[in-house]
């Protein structure tokens, strides 16, 4: 940014949080659930309300989600709650919210590096009160809990052998073979990409289509059969092809990589949907960065893509994103990938952000909403190039300005924004497992 058109936005976002400050609606806090899902219910009409949080780590972006989810849930029809997890994670969760056998699984979930974004308090209160929503309803019009994302290819992979194993043993014997290539990496499947890309070693690209190929088959052949239990094996032979395809990419460029991850999640949520039905509704949660339109920011700029621009494309107006921020306070972050959480402080928002002009709206909450034709002179003013502060699972505040801040147009980004001035650190759960609470407990706690 040169030095006239710095000053130029200095003195005109003044003006701006002005317009913010006469749209803004004031929220209560998310502890008052009802009270504050409310305030969405001119969203209800929506097929897919995308959720998101500007940081992975902060406590009021949880309880605000799980907030207006429970209001789309208990009001308006939706049935399902799809999260930026791993598909056999959420899976321990989905089967404790529905009241359903565990599904097989080895080893605890969440443990994998961030344990604390889905392994804390605020997920755990969530999940409880949908199991207890759920088990008055009948098994088929209970509300699931599905993740969305890739990284599990270990877990995948094993999932759809034992699944083969209670099928037909010769189809898991054909899949041990298959997966074979890849388990030498399982623990660690970044060498694999970089062995293929770097190392010159063969991909294992055919083996895990192959067997995805095969499932479809088998799944073909036995129709009617449990539906549920083919669709979470073909689920997870779909990640091992889209995980095996991801660590190549890891190596061939950010751009190619963050495409395919937010492609799969996507078609898995588009897999959902049509699973559900024509009547399932969905509430997604995931970070800005996944849930705002790509193409409105400096990542659809440079040739990536995500779940909110393809969401845009897939349902029209039936699809609403809601982006969050804050301006400070502390969040739950590591300083590098697979270091240990932290409680960081988070520096207030740069001058030339979107954050600043919210912060100087002068609201400690609030919902500002500018679809209506009677905001379009707002709109307008979002439609301005600012900064946009993005905290992921790693803050480095010494760098913050080149780590985590890029250009948005607001407007194009999201439909709306909940703002919280000051943010606290979600609360990581301990080893051990809460009194009470079922051995079947999500957590494996």
């Amino acid at each position: 940014m040169n030095v006239m058109a710095g000053t130029r936005e200095r003195t005109e976002l003044p003006q701006l949080s002005v317009l913010l400050r006469e749209a803004a609606e004031p929220l209560p806090h998310p502890a008052d659930a009802a009270n504050f899902g409310s305030r969405f219910d001119r969203f209800a009409d929506a097929k897919v309300l995308l959720l998101g949080e500007a940081t992975h780590g902060s406590s009021e972006f949880y309880r605000a989600r799980a907030a207006i989810t429970r209001r789309m849930i208990e009001r308006h029809g939706f049935t399902l709650v799809a999260v930026e997890a791993d598909w056999p994670d959420a899976a321990r969760i989905d089967d404790y919210v529905r009241h359903q056998a565990p599904r097989p699984a080895r080893g605890e979930a969440f443990v994998r590096f961030p344990t604390w974004m889905w392994r804390n308090l605020e997920t755990l209160e969530f999940a409880d009160w949908l199991r207890g929503h759920n088990e008055r309803l009948p098994e088929g019009e209970r509300v699931a809990f599905r993740g969305l994302d890739l990284y599990s290819l270990n877990q995948s992979m094993n999932a759809v052998i034992d699944f083969l194993e209670a099928e037909s043993p010769f189809d898991a014997a054909l899949a041990r073979e298959r997966y074979a290539c890849l388990f030498p990496w399982r623990e660690d499947p970044a060498r694999y990409g970089h062995a293929v890309v770097h190392g010159g070693r063969e991909s294992c690209e055919e083996e895990v289509v192959e067997q995805l190929r095969r499932l479809l088959d088998l799944r073909l052949a036995a129709l009617g059969e449990d539906g549920e239990e083919w669709f979470d094996a073909v689920q997870n032979a779909r990640i091992a092809v889209a995980a095996e395809k991801y660590y190549r990419a890891l190596y061939r460029g950010a751009a190619e990589s963050w495409n395919l991850r937010d492609r799969h999640m996507f078609a898995t949520l588009q897999a959902l949907l049509a699973h559900g039905g024509d009547t399932t509704k969905a509430v997604v949660w995931a970070h800005n960065s996944h849930i705002g339109n790509a193409a409105a920011t400096a990542m659809g700029w440079r040739g990536e893509f995500n779940i909110g621009e393809l969401c845009r494309m897939a349902h029209g107006e039936e699809c609403v994103a809601i982006g969050f921020g804050t301006d400070r306070g502390t969040v739950a972050a590591a300083s590098e990938w697979g270091g240990q959480m932290e409680v960081k402080t988070v520096r207030p928002a740069r001058i030339d952000s979107w954050e600043h002009a919210f912060r100087h709206a002068g609201f400690a909450r609030s919902l500002t909403d500018w679809r209506s034709p009677a905001r379009r002179a707002l709109a307008e003013q979002l439609r301005r190039t600012l900064l946009e502060r993005a905290i992921g699972v790693v803050y480095r505040p010494e760098s913050e300005y080149l780590s985590h801040y890029f250009e948005a147009v607001l407007a194009d980004q999201f439909d709306a924004y909940v703002w919280f001035e000051e943010t606290t650190p979600v609360t990581p759960l301990g080893a051990e497992r809460p009194e009470g609470v079922p051995e079947t407990y999500p957590f494996g706690l």
